[in-house]
């Protein structure tokens, strides 16, 4: 497996050489061997803090590897502005995107064409602005808005996205959080809720390669979330996030059911919205966002968006449609990310394996797609670790953050975005990682 650079120092740090060949049992292990793990760790620590690292596996983005493979963008319509139903893109106007657009939408998502609409380049806008006429205009009128109907809650699936949940704090949303599970959210849950509280309005989903986890929800739960409009209130709209539609690190990764077809089955198109993106196809900062929906949910949504938009970037999305022409042309590009994805991943894995495997030190999901690693450490650990990382020179994301408002009740789960370092990087982090959970524990349970 990859190994850090010769730097002197960054040698990694293997169990057997703090622990004499024999792996953390903290539950079974006596104070006097926490004691000696404790004064080893220690020192390690002080080892690693006087390395001067500065590396960061924060945020989810692509590397700079992963961007060139889209360079070509740059250029590509060589002055041919014209989209193939013949509109000047470098005009104002077509507020559902252009025809081209709208499929490459249509392949991401895999639903008609037609229940597509093109916007920007991030699909987070997107979601904020559906959440936007959900609250203060409704989906059916003024009479269903949110605002009208007192506490409004959302279900949460955790561990989460965090910026999910920024969206609905924004609006003084009420989070309410059920657990994840290996086949998606915890369903009995979810239909209690939706049952039994005529408040829930609304449920954020990462269905595939879910962020942190990386599960990929069952056929099971895909139609079991799309039954949910026919026993929700009227307003309740699930908000469909396809981040990672696409982004398989192995041919032979899960797919997922298709939820609007489900729909179409039950009667309940109108109950999800969709969305998807480019932003981690191309450039990240350059692409294209899409929502899917239904005509009716289409309609409301368009009402808002033009009053406040005259139209989307239409030249990015030919630019975009050029360059992604078919399937094939997006197989071929994905392959391409998860060849540089793959062994940043791996790294994580075998990292988190050699150190914990045989011990009751934490878990941690083994995706096979996405961007992030999920690690659950003992409870009360995650903040420490953290901290103790940082300051030997190793920023993660916050403790907290895949959890509402920042709390995690039992303050353990740490994601990890292994994109942007080179594999030589990630080891190096990797090896703090481990020290950290490792003294972090250990003083956890001698009461430090």
């Amino acid at each position: 497996m990859p190994r850090p650079n010769g730097r002197p120092g960054s040698e990694p740090l293997h169990s057997h050489d703090i622990f004499g060949g024999s792996q953390l049992y903290l539950d079974t292990a006596s104070a006097e061997q926490c004691k000696q793990w404790e004064s080893n760790l220690a020192e390690a620590y002080q080892a690693l803090q006087a390395r001067g690292l500065n590396l960061d596996i924060t945020r989810g983005k692509p590397s700079s590897e992963q961007l060139s493979l889209s360079d070509a963008l740059d250029g590509i319509l060589n002055n041919n502005y014209r989209a193939a139903d013949g509109t000047d893109t470098r005009n104002y106007g077509g507020l559902d995107g252009l025809p081209e657009a709208r499929q490459l939408g249509s392949l991401l998502m895999d639903v008609p064409a037609e229940a597509v609409l093109v916007g920007g380049n991030s699909s987070l806008t997107l979601m904020f602005q559906a959440a936007l006429v959900a609250y203060y205009f409704g989906y059916a009128g003024a009479e269903s808005a949110w605002q009208n109907h007192g506490t409004v809650k959302f279900i949460c699936p955790v561990p989460g996205y965090d910026r999910h949940f920024t969206v609905t704090e924004t609006f003084g949303i009420e989070m309410v959080t059920v657990p994840m599970t290996a086949t998606g959210p915890d369903m009995d849950a979810v239909e209690s809720l939706v049952k039994s509280d005529p408040a829930i309005r609304g449920m954020w989903n990462v269905p595939r390669f879910s962020n942190p986890t990386g599960v990929v929800y069952s056929d099971e739960t895909v139609k079991r979330i799309a039954a949910l409009g026919k026993v929700a209130h009227p307003s309740f709209r699930v908000f469909w996030d396809n981040a990672y539609a696409v982004h398989q690190l192995t041919d032979d990764a899960p797919a997922l059911a298709n939820i609007y077809d489900y729909c179409r089955e039950l009667g309940t198109e109108d109950s999800v919205l969709q969305f998807a993106s480019t932003s981690k196809i191309t450039h990240a900062g350059a692409g294209v966002a899409f929502m899917a929906a239904s005509p009716k949910n289409l309609a409301a949504f368009k009402k808002m968006l033009s009053a406040s938009t005259i139209g989307p970037d239409k030249e990015n999305q030919l630019r975009h449609c050029k360059f992604i022409p078919d399937g094939a042309a997006l197989k071929a590009l994905m392959d391409k990310h998860a060849a540089l994805l793959k062994p940043r991943f791996e790294t994580v894995l075998s990292k988190l394996e050699e150190a914990f495997a045989d011990s009751d030190l934490g878990s941690w999901e083994k995706p096979q797609g996405g961007y992030f690693v999920s690690f659950d450490a003992r409870p009360g650990c995650a903040h420490e670790i953290v901290r103790l990382a940082a300051e030997a020179g190793v920023k993660l994301t916050p403790a907290g953050a895949t959890f509402p408002y920042g709390k995690d009740p039992e303050n353990r789960n740490i994601r990890i975005a292994p994109s942007v370092p080179t594999v030589n990087e990630i080891a190096t982090a990797m090896d703090v990682f481990v020290v950290c959970v490792k003294l972090a524990s250990v003083r956890k349970k001698l009461g430090k």
